[in-house]
């Protein structure tokens, strides 16, 4: 096993020396995303601006959605390694820099630094292996992703909490230390990437793209920014308006310039003329959609409405996870097995989708293990799509561009990511304040009789309903932007904010559901296609040497699998 030769030339020894400076990479950008999810609330309330919590999340995706298709493009014309080390050294600035910041904005902006670098992590990750592993064997080495995402996943919550709920750590706040985290783990990641990491590239004659790239973002970030600040402005602002305009301008000039660009363009239009591209990249989107949406939430529903601690709700997510890696693993083993991809992503946008529709019957009173399952279920359907959806289109494509297709799959998807947390968080601040309200108004006899006693109305740590309720009950963003009192407040009087964040997330959680109807709806006219038996960089090879070996399994442009020496199929 140590010793015979991979398919790309490359003996099993010397995969898992690649592999080793890719997972570390790889944990260095799931380890963030995990451990910042269950710090979140914390970090708000400590800033004063838990409303603002989407401006930090959708700076980071933004970012990171935009700079992938230039790191798919690049590396493909000047090689993996040197973009794969500079998005690590962007990571960890970027890292460093955000425990430094004093409000949420200002964390908002170090943490979009920050993405320009993640935006190389997992897109140059997945690409590389696509030109050292082919797609039947890749279930071989999938173990090693899975042992690194479900590793993150398990301590990065935990750490997160542990960090989160620390007032400090050798002096330093200890929710800033989530992000120092990252600097020791990055710098031993750019060693051992640095050292180990071999990946042939064949040069070839090229432009690059900036003005593919200067008017996507001009197209994305208003249309981003005004679907998180949408609630605020007003959907038909003036603001809003130009904000649409402006994005929609710049779309419109990135496909103008795209068209320009031909071949060199950062995302090829021709692409979207194979069908396996265009149903993933619509497909991915929709997925990315529901599932970021949906996902940003739990952890608050957990804090807020279940009165978990941060360490407490990063362990109640172990269910989640789990569920995630079992659908990896059996989707891994059986498309190694058969050779059969398609049935996984619709079968994981069917799960997905009745996951989140469990999910969306939780409520303040409903026990964990219900929950439990309910997550359990949603991590499954996830497991079984996004592995899959990859593979399909490294494999559609021709190998010369296994980079800037892997790149351009993973920002159709981070930008579903982006756009369904924006709007979801929008959603939920939004409604939040009137569902309070509502609950106040509704309250049983219980909470009558704690508001009408002198005691507890004179107690200072329930001010916060004291002064809601001679509001009128009405919650505004900025009434809400520090949560905390939760923790310190009579329970039968915190019962309706909690109440009333339970209602508003529920709503989210069902829309989260129709979008993954929808996934499913777009993966069942995905084609099936024979999967190459050959290495991305093998193949490259012998399409440059002009002489491509008899592989019964290369689909040609329109992704329509071309049969070589073995008849129809």
């Amino acid at each position: 096993m140590s010793t015979s030769a991979a398919p790309t030339g490359l003996t099993h020894r010397q995969v898992l020396q690649v592999l080793g400076g890719l997972l570390l990479g790889l944990f260095l950008a799931s380890l963030d995303q995990t451990i910042v999810a269950s710090a979140i609330r914390t970090i708000g309330d400590d800033l004063h601006g838990l409303s603002a919590q989407a401006w930090v999340t959708t700076a980071y995706l933004i970012t990171a959605t935009i700079s992938t298709p230039l790191y798919g493009k690049l590396s493909d014309i000047y090689g993996r390694k040197k973009f794969f080390l500079a998005a690590i050294a962007i990571f960890v600035v970027g890292s460093a820099a955000s425990s430094f910041a004093t409000s949420m904005y200002q964390l908002a902006a170090f943490r979009a630094f920050q993405g320009l670098g993640a935006g190389g992590l997992f897109s140059l990750a997945l690409a590389i292996i696509g030109d050292i592993v082919p797609p039947r064997e890749r279930a071989r080495y999938q173990g090693y992703f899975l042992a690194v995402f479900g590793t993150s996943s398990v301590i990065g919550p935990v750490i997160g909490g542990f960090f989160a709920g620390a007032p400090s750590i050798l002096g330093i706040t200890g929710w800033r230390w989530v992000f120092l985290v990252n600097v020791p783990i990055g710098i031993v990641a750019l060693a051992v990437v640095a050292k180990v990491l071999r990946v042939d590239q064949v040069r070839r004659e090229h432009r690059i793209d900036w003005w593919g790239a200067i008017w996507l973002c001009v197209g994305l970030v208003p249309l981003l920014t005004v679907a998180e600040q949408g609630r605020d402005w007003g959907w038909g602002s003036p603001r809003a308006l130009v904000a649409f305009a402006i994005g929609g301008l710049g779309i419109a000039l990135f496909v103008w310039a795209e068209k320009r660009m031909g071949e060199d363009a950062l995302i090829p239009l021709r692409f979207f003329g194979n069908r396996t591209f265009s149903l993933t990249a619509v497909g991915g989107f929709i997925v990315g959609l529901g599932m970021f949406g949906g996902l940003a939430l739990l952890p608050l529903y957990l804090q807020i409405v279940r009165g978990a601690t941060p360490t407490e709700s990063g362990l109640q997510l172990l269910p989640l996870t789990a569920g995630l890696m079992v659908g990896s693993i059996v989707a891994g083993q059986l498309i190694s097995r058969t050779g059969r991809y398609k049935v996984f992503p619709v079968a994981g946008a069917a799960l997905a989708g009745v996951g989140l529709y469990l999910i969306h019957l939780v409520g303040v009173e409903t026990p964990f293990w219900r929950t439990g399952i309910y997550m359990a279920v949603l991590g499954l359907g996830l497991g079984l799509i996004l592995q899959p959806i990859t593979l399909a289109v490294q494999n559609a494509m021709s190998p010369r561009e296994i980079g800037v297709a892997t790149s351009s799959a993973t920002f159709f998807r981070q930008m579903g990511a982006t756009a369904g947390t924006a709007l979801f968080l929008s959603l939920l601040f939004s409604t939040v304040g009137g569902n309070i309200a509502d609950r106040f108004r509704t309250a049983g006899p219980a909470f009558q009789q704690a508001v009408a006693n002198p005691a507890v109305a004179a107690d200072p740590a329930n001010q916060p309903v004291v002064e809601a309720l001679r509001g009128g009950g009405e919650m505004n963003s900025a009434s809400l932007n520090d949560t905390s009192f939760l923790n310190h407040v009579d329970p039968v009087l915190a019962y309706p904010f909690k109440a009333g964040f339970s209602d508003s997330m529920d709503m989210i959680f069902l829309i989260a559901a129709g979008v993954m109807v929808l996934g499913l709806l777009v993966f069942l006219f995905l084609p099936e296609l024979p999967l190459r038996t050959k290495a991305g960089s093998a193949a490259l090879e012998e399409e440059t040497a002009g002489s491509p070996a008899p592989d019964d399994s290369r689909p040609d442009a329109a992704g329509t699998p071309v049969r070589r020496g073995s008849g129809p199929e």
